[in-house]
């Protein structure tokens, strides 16, 4: 036995007669069906599992004694993987519908003597009558019920290939034209991995260059690193094609982007308090916007994160609800003051001193600035506006550090 690394797709190919998987115990069979399909067009078992992901299945191989026949095959491109990818969908979704369409037409088929004795009453309540006549009616009577009853599995089998064909319809959809924001997605994944490729491979070669001058390679913490030069160099080879496909993945769905018209919208169009219309959600209101993605709010949710490629439009430019400063200039608040003192066992003790009295003397539109008469300090502090469960609306300010509770001002 010998298994192949097929790099046009991705798969460990394991090559053995009937005899030899025969030969195999029960728990190797096993071991094999766990992580191997077989496929009659390959004539061997096949991976589940793609490369660079086939380390266990490869230890599984190794392990009921099969040799490393290499690799196989060239590495594609990402477009030309895509392009395999959208054909195969839409063959398996022309596979579903077929399928789906000859299920219903047995399920039409097993329910046609049923469906064409409707309106016949006596068919139906005809009692059964103990001569052969009777009784060869009701078999067949019966034969038709139970031809009915299994033309609604063909029809439950139908739906299920119809969902399947829909699915595949969706793959080919996503394949070959990709919305907007699965593009963005898509590219800031392969940005992710170049960025994490490219660190490893001047990781690796830094090693490499160790083991060159003789010295044993460490660790970005000191710990030496016993790798030979031959592995670090496969290394440095799976994470450069790795990197290569990121970049081409990069450049695919960029390029899909801008047949479509980029991204319209971005922090510098799209302000809080705007009405826009977000895919998969509708019209929501803008929160707060940041450089890559916005948060808004809905009647279904609120503070979500959304990417500005799921943006369809601007419905509304209007200004945020703006709450005024319910503290005003001259308020004062008294708060306590309470001092921690923690023991060596655990325990701890609360101390209360004399309460302080905090004066606003500057207010904002989304903070107050508090200054402590004692303690001769000033800080500033954001306010909350926020519905109390009597109902009452509340204004609230944390001062935090030594003091204790809160202030709080109803509005009316």
């Amino acid at each position: 036995m010998k298994y192949v690394l097929n790099m046009e797709t991705k798969k460990l190919c394991l090559e053995t007669t009937k005899e030899e998987y025969q030969a195999l115990s029960d728990d190797q069979k096993k071991a094999i069906k766990s992580n191997f399909l077989f496929s009659r067009r390959s004539g061997g078992w096949v991976s589940r599992c793609k490369w660079p992901n086939t380390g266990y299945a490869e230890r599984v191989l190794k392990s009921i004694g099969a040799e490393d026949g290499g690799k196989i095959g060239d590495v594609l491109s990402f477009s030309e993987q895509m392009e395999q990818k959208a054909e195969r969908a839409e063959r398996r979704a022309d596979r579903m519908e077929y399928r789906a369409d000859k299920a219903t037409a047995e399920g039409e088929r097993l329910q046609a003597p049923i469906n064409e004795m409707h309106g016949d009453i006596a068919f139906f309540t005809q009692p059964n009558i103990n001569t052969s006549a009777g009784r060869a009616f009701t078999r067949r009577r019966n034969a038709m019920w139970e031809s009915y009853e299994r033309g609604f599995e063909e029809f439950k089998k139908s739906a299920y290939y119809k969902d399947r064909a829909e699915a595949a319809r969706e793959t080919y959809k996503n394949a070959k034209m990709p919305s907007l924001d699965f593009c963005q997605r898509r590219i800031e994944d392969a940005q992710k991995t170049i960025r994490a490729k490219k660190k490893q491979i001047a990781t690796y070669e830094s090693y490499l260059k160790s083991l060159e001058a003789g010295e044993t390679p460490k660790d970005s913490y000191g710990w030496e690193v016993k790798i030979s030069a031959d592995k670090l160099t496969e290394y440095i080879e799976r994470c450069e094609i790795l990197l290569t496909e990121a970049l081409e993945k990069e450049i695919y769905y960029r390029e899909i982007q801008e047949s479509q018209g980029g991204v319209q919208f971005s922090k510098d169009n799209i302000k809080p308090g705007y009405i826009v219309k977000v895919q998969h959600w509708g019209n929501v209101e803008v929160l707060s916007t940041g450089p890559k993605n916005f948060k808004w709010k809905s009647s279904s949710g609120n503070g979500i994160s959304s990417a500005y490629a799921e943006v369809l439009e601007i419905v509304e430019e209007r200004d945020p609800e703006r709450t005024d400063n319910p503290f005003k200039v001259g308020d004062s608040f008294t708060v306590e003051m309470q001092e921690v003192e923690y023991w060596p066992d655990g325990r701890y003790k609360t101390s209360t001193f004399p309460p302080h009295v905090l004066k606003v003397v500057k207010a904002s539109d989304k903070s107050v600035t508090l200054f402590d008469e004692k303690t001769n300090k000033k800080f500033v502090r954001k306010f909350k506006v926020w519905n109390h469960w009597n109902g009452q609306r509340m204004a609230t300010v944390y001062p935090g550090g030594d003091y204790s509770g809160s202030i709080n001002k109803v509005l009316s």
